[in-house]
């Protein structure tokens, strides 16, 4: 495969988008992951807001993935397309399992709602 061909394959706007959501449910800092991750704050910067998106070394986005507390192959399974498996603590997360459970409820109300609304259309169009 060619880089031009890989480069098609990699979704840097995802791996961006998980990281800012990431850093708001830690309440970390740009700082914070950059040293934690070893990394230079520019380099951050640029992922978090995919200001230059292009081929890194599996050890960064393997850093990043670790300071943000997930597994090291977090962010290159995010950039492959792939739905990487949650963190443990994110499995065991009490609020998390809750805002599931909510989401399943109001997927089946919005249903319930969309199933009487055809009722109630189908009745009015009887004479």
């Amino acid at each position: 495969m060619t880089d031009a061909e890989r480069a098609c394959d990699e979704d840097w706007n995802s791996v961006a988008e998980a990281i800012r959501n990431r850093m708001a449910e830690t309440r970390m800092t740009q700082m914070d992951v950059a040293s934690r991750a070893r990394l230079s704050l520019t380099t951050i910067r640029e992922l978090q807001h995919n200001l230059s998106p292009r081929r890194r070394r599996p050890q960064t986005l393997a850093a990043v993935s670790e300071a943000l507390g997930w597994p090291a192959g977090y962010l290159d399974q995010v950039l492959r397309g792939d739905r990487p498996e949650p963190h443990d603590d994110e499995v065991r997360d009490p609020v998390l399992q809750a805002l599931d459970g909510l989401s399943r409820e109001i997927r089946e109300l919005r249903d319930r709602v969309e199933q009487i609304e055809r009722q109630l259309t189908a009745e009015d169009a009887k004479p």
